[in-house]
């Protein structure tokens, strides 16, 4: 009675708390719930234990080739075919890493202008200089982009902007609503960008 209590429950608590609690040795539950098992059913948990050990240990990044390969390595003779019907059944699939995106296009017919600030990153006065730059952060949702505006002056940031999009309304602009706000503009002010098209 008590064992079937506790393979009833497996999901909702963990097997040793219940036969705490149910006064009964761990060993003589899994050796009551493994009688009568096949010798292939005992190695078929026992894989599903190393896929799903080896799934997080490597950071859910591997696939069933991958996971296949380690296997192999402690030991372990199965298929790749196996592995990925396993992995199928536990229902783990790697992620995938996105590849970096080019945003950048260099070969273009736009206008473009000349470079003015020519790497002199010296300003002797407030506003006489603002760079602005774009940096991706790549999180589990995609990516973010942070655009930042500094006075080359004291080199501190004046204007930013954190977008999920890369329109110029929510990186650039946003940032320079943000920088003119902080900071009052000069005339003959010289703003560079890295002109990313």
């Amino acid at each position: 009675m008590k064992y079937r209590f506790i393979k009833n429950h497996e999901c909702q608590f963990p097997i040793e708390k219940m036969c705490i609690i149910l006064k009964i040795h761990s060993s003589s539950y899994y050796k009551w719930k493994n009688k009568g098992c096949s010798n292939r059913l005992l190695r078929k948990n026992l894989m599903l234990d190393k896929i799903k050990y080896l799934y997080f240990k490597f950071k859910q990044r591997y696939g069933s080739p991958r996971i296949h390969s380690e296997l192999n390595a402690l030991g372990y003779r199965i298929s790749v075919k196996t592995v990925a019907k396993y992995m199928q059944e536990l229902g783990l699939r790697s992620k995938l890493s996105k590849k970096f995106r080019v945003t950048t296009n260099s070969k273009h017919n736009y206008l473009t202008v000349n470079n003015l600030l020519n790497r002199d990153f010296y300003a002797s006065k407030p506003s006489m200089k603002w760079v602005s730059d774009i940096t991706y952060i790549q999180t589990q949702e995609g990516f973010l982009y942070l655009t930042t505006i500094i006075d080359l002056y004291d080199r501190k940031v004046i204007g930013w902007s954190l977008s999920n999009t890369m329109s110029t309304e929510d990186t650039t602009l946003s940032a320079w609503r943000m920088a003119i706000k902080n900071r009052s503009i000069k005339k003959g002010m010289l703003f560079h960008s890295d002109r990313g098209i």
